[in-house]
């Protein structure tokens, strides 16, 4: 067996050459360079902290037999024993099912419970309410162009779910097997190499609009059956287990394995898996604005004279303050050199999200600023418990607020960070970079009051510790609400609902995860659950 070993948080110079990575790693563990026998990126991470730009990395080296590497005592480095996790193995079935395994969403959740369950030898239906990408992208553009809304069609629902149109950041604090195995396919499928080792790995949504398409084709390819526009209406059971979906027109599709993977806006099938008697639960989630600067001015406050180092590019940020009171505000889905977009699916209402190419080119940098909600925060009675769809009908709320603030037509309300700190509506013009646009106001009237009162201490704190962060040139565009789903699926440990025997509910939708990589991820453990299921 190799000697193989992780090396990790190795700091060194930007501009280090790879040839000279054997002497950086011997000097930092007791070796002689000779005694490196091969190197490879492991992770590759930036340092910016005291503006002095470093990359961090995690590297996995080869040394002789017998030698071992031993970091100085106190020393950031650390070393361990090199073990190549694998992914689980596999449940196959000897055939397949009477009825087909169906998986409704073709986002990040659906296509790889498709892509791991034909690595069982099952192919699936996958069921899809929207468009594929190309339709997509054109109703999408009549939105933020001329204020035209497709309710199946837009930025939530359609091939490739919400991340087709937002930053496509891989980032993840799961800690799994399975991550490699996303983020290689995607690279497969033509996503950058570099994703493979970037310590924050970003797509970008110009790269995911040919990435999905690619992976989805394939998969049709290998036997997967893609139906778009085959909106799920309702759920049967039998004997406590699913038996079949009804799709809009009256088509019945029967199953007894289903994996629901529709995303945290799907608020329509939230309220068929009740009827059908699935158990939801309230949970905690999180309601604010967007906040947009000049990219400049956040390179120039977090990297100081490396700011413009095509080596680093646009820099970013991540915030946050838990108050005396017990409130929190942070930021989310930080987007540089990127634009705000309109991100909703519902007419009268306006939600907000953020987006960046790969590259990340534009001029602005934005993100959430956000505060958590707690389901005793959305009861619909005061002093009572919750129910499942109450922070349904909040979020709405204050959608359809925020739609009316900004004055129809899918306007957003903007507010110069100053005038919200002075409790003061901003009168005059201000340049954003959200489409259609958006008209100055009061962000104020489309929040609830605790949220405004945090945001407004929040922003005071952050402005100490990053001096103009709520300057006049900070924008605030409201509202941000789709953070994560204010609803979860209870399940058991193998993924599989509580209450109806062969539905596998996963990400964001279901409560159990927080983004692209990891909805990919339980995806494949869901699929994984389905397989040793059928194999008995």
């Amino acid at each position: 067996m190799a000697n193989r070993w992780l090396v990790e948080n190795l700091e060194v110079p930007l501009d280090l050459e790879s040839s000279a990575l054997p002497a950086a790693i011997a000097a930092a563990t007791a070796l002689a360079p000779s005694q490196v026998l091969a190197v490879d990126v492991e992770r590759r991470g930036l340092d910016a902290r005291r503006k002095k730009p470093r990359w961090t990395l995690h590297l996995v080296v080869t040394l002789p037999d017998g030698v071992t590497p031993k970091p100085p005592k106190n020393s950031p480095v650390r070393v361990e024993r090199w073990h190549d996790e694998a992914l689980p193995e596999i449940a196959r079935p000897r055939a397949r099912p009477e009825h087909p395994v169906v998986v409704i969403g073709a986002g990040p959740g659906g296509l790889f419970a498709a892509w791991r369950l034909l690595e069982g030898g099952i192919p699936c239906v996958l069921l899809e309410r929207g468009a594929p990408v190309r339709q997509r992208v054109l109703d999408v553009a009549k939105l933020w162009r001329d204020g035209k809304l497709d309710p199946e069609s837009n930025p939530l629902f359609g091939e490739g779910g919400a991340g087709t149109f937002s930053d496509g950041k891989l980032y993840t604090r799961t800690k799994d097997a399975r991550i490699r195995a996303v983020y290689r396919a995607l690279v497969d499928y033509g996503a950058q190499p570099e994703i493979l080792v970037d310590a924050h790995p970003h797509v970008g949504t110009n790269r995911l609009r040919t990435v999905i398409p690619t992976m989805r084709e394939d998969l049709q390819a290998k036997g997967v059956a893609v139906r778009f526009h085959a909106r799920v209406t309702g759920f049967r059971a039998e004997n406590g287990r699913i038996a079949g979906v009804e799709l809009a027109g009256g088509e019945v599709l029967p199953t007894r394995h289903l994996v629901v993977a529709t995303g945290h806006s799907a608020r329509d099938t939230y309220r068929a898996l009740a009827d059908a008697g699935v158990e939801l639960q309230p949970m905690p989630f999180a309601l604010g604005v967007r906040i947009e600067h000049s990219q400049k001015f956040i390179d120039r406050l977090q990297l100081g004279d490396a700011a413009g180092d095509k080596r680093i590019g646009a820099a970013s940020y991540r915030i946050s303050r838990t108050l005396d009171d017990g409130r929190a505000a942070w930021s989310f889905c930080m987007c540089p050199g990127g634009v705000i977009v309109a991100s909703m699916h519902e007419p009268g209402t306006v939600v907000t999200n953020g987006m960046s190419s790969s590259g990340r080119p534009g001029k602005k940098a934005n993100a959430g600023l956000v505060v958590g909600v707690k389901p005793e925060d959305y009861a619909a009675k005061k002093g009572s418990a919750p129910g499942p769809f109450d922070g349904l009908a909040f979020q709405k709320r204050y959608e359809e607020a925020a739609y009316a603030v900004g004055g129809g037509g899918f306007f957003a309300p903007a507010q110069r960070a100053s005038d919200f700190l002075a409790n003061r509506p901003t009168e005059v013009e201000v340049e954003a970079t959200y489409l259609p646009g958006v008209r100055p106001g009061d962000v104020a009237k489309c929040l609830p009051r605790f949220v405004s009162t945090t945001l407004r201490r929040a922003l005071k704190a952050f402005d100490q510790s990053m001096p103009g962060f709520a300057g006049d040139d900070a924008i605030l565009v409201a509202v941000e609400s789709r953070v994560s789903a204010p609803v979860r699926i209870p399940r058991g440990p193998n993924g599989e609902s509580l209450s109806l025997k062969g539905l596998y509910p996963v990400g964001e939708g279901a409560g159990y995860a927080g983004g692209i990589t990891s909805a990919a991820v339980d995806g494949m453990r869901a699929a994984e659950a389905v397989l040793a299921d059928l194999a008995g």
